[in-house]
């Protein structure tokens, strides 16, 4: 099996879109979509962002994992904010994902990006595994919203 992790261009949005609305239809996310359009547009748009920033593994030339972000500005220089990310169900639990933060960790270096920054929900097997790959919790930090 080789996994090979490059930057995500649109060549890859509908493989994506599959990706994104098979992963987080599923326990324990059980999000749901008025249509394949309206997530193939959240990829549009971010892929229009001057700041984006896109990752997607692949096996066997078949896009198995994804992390769409962007650059981010901050006092330190530019870090990477992880929007979304996600590993196909069939490939969670198999150490894809671990390799996968590192390769884009290897990646981010390259590029003079010092950080990588995300949000997601205690409780949920994503905090563990975020957890386990070296990211920490940011003191008292809360996400609000409005």
């Amino acid at each position: 099996m080789k996994f090979e992790v490059i930057k995500l261009t649109s060549k890859y949005l509908d493989e994506c879109v599959d990706l994104f609305i098979d992963t987080f239809t599923r326990e324990p996310w059980n999000d749901e979509y008025d249509s394949k359009e309206q997530v193939e547009n959240f990829f549009i748009n971010h892929m229009k962002n001057n700041y984006f920033l896109g990752y997607i593994g692949l096996i066997d030339e078949k896009v198995v994992t994804l992390s769409v972000g962007m650059k981010k500005p901050w006092i330190a220089g530019v870090e990477y904010y992880i929007d979304e990310f996600c590993i196909g169900h069939e490939f969670q639990g198999k150490g894809i994902g671990s390799m996968f933060i590192k390769k884009i960790e290897d990646s981010l270096a390259d590029e003079n990006i010092n950080g990588m920054i995300l949000n997601t929900e205690r409780g949920y097997p994503s905090f563990e595994f975020y957890i386990k790959n070296g990211f920490k919790v940011l003191g008292d930090l809360v996400v609000l919203g409005k």
